[in-house]
C-alpha cells in the first residue's frame, strides 16, 4: 500500500514538473514571438517613412536614379516578406540601401538643409535606434527559449511536444564590415 502511495506521489510530482516545463516552454516561445512583432511594427513604421524620404531627395538628386530605384526595390522585397526569415534579410538588405540614400544625400548641402529631409532623417534615426533595441530583445528572447529547449532535462519535454529552436536576427555581412572612412 505505501509503494502504491509513493509511486502516486512520484507519477504526479513528474507531471506537474512536466506540466511546468511545457507551460514554461510556452510563455518563452509566446515571447520571442511578440519580440519579433515588436521588430516587424519598427520594420513598418520604417516602411511607411521610405516614400516620403525618397521622393524628397528625388527634388534635389535627380541623377542618382539608381539608389533611389534601389531603395525602392528592397522596400518592395521587405513588404512582399512571408517568413520570418525572409523579413529579417528584406530588413537587413533595406537597412543597406538607406544608408546608400542617405550618402547620397550627404552630397547636397541644400538637400541637408531642408527641414522636410532633416524631420524624415530625425524620424528614420529614431525607427533605426527602435528596431536595434527591438533586435535586441528578440534575440534575448530567443536565447531564453533556445537554451529552455536545449537544456536538460526540459529538452524531454520540448522534444515531446515539437518545439523548435528560432532564428536571431543577424546583421547582414555587409553591416559587419569595417566602415571606410576617408578624407
Amino acid at each position: 500500500m505505501i509503494i502504491l502511495i509513493v509511486l502516486v506521489v512520484v507519477v504526479v510530482l513528474v507531471l506537474l514538473w512536466g506540466v511546468g516545463v511545457y507551460n514554461s516552454l510556452v510563455v518563452l516561445r509566446n515571447k520571442v514571438r511578440d519580440q519579433f512583432s515588436q521588430i516587424d511594427v519598427q520594420l513598418k513604421r520604417r516602411y511607411d517613412l521610405i516614400p516620403n524620404l525618397v521622393e524628397t531627395v528625388k527634388g534635389y538628386a535627380k541623377h542618382e536614379k539608381s539608389t533611389l530605384d534601389e531603395v525602392i526595390k528592397l522596400r518592395g522585397s521587405y513588404g512582399n516578406a512571408k517568413t520570418n526569415e525572409e523579413k529579417m534579410k528584406a530588413a537587413n538588405d533595406l537597412s543597406l540601401g538607406l544608408s546608400k540614400l542617405i550618402a547620397v544625400a550627404e552630397a547636397y548641402p541644400d538637400l541637408k538643409a531642408n527641414d522636410n529631409f532633416l524631420k524624415l532623417q530625425d524620424d528614420l534615426k529614431d525607427t533605426e535606434d527602435k528596431i536595434s533595441y527591438a533586435r535586441q530583445f528578440y534575440n534575448d528572447s530567443v536565447l531564453a527559449l533556445n537554451n529552455k529547449i536545449e537544456q536538460f532535462p526540459s529538452n524531454m519535454i520540448a522534444n515531446m511536444f515539437n518545439f523548435k529552436q528560432e532564428t536571431f536576427f543577424e546583421a547582414a555581412q555587409e553591416e559587419r564590415e569595417n566602415v571606410k572612412v576617408e578624407f
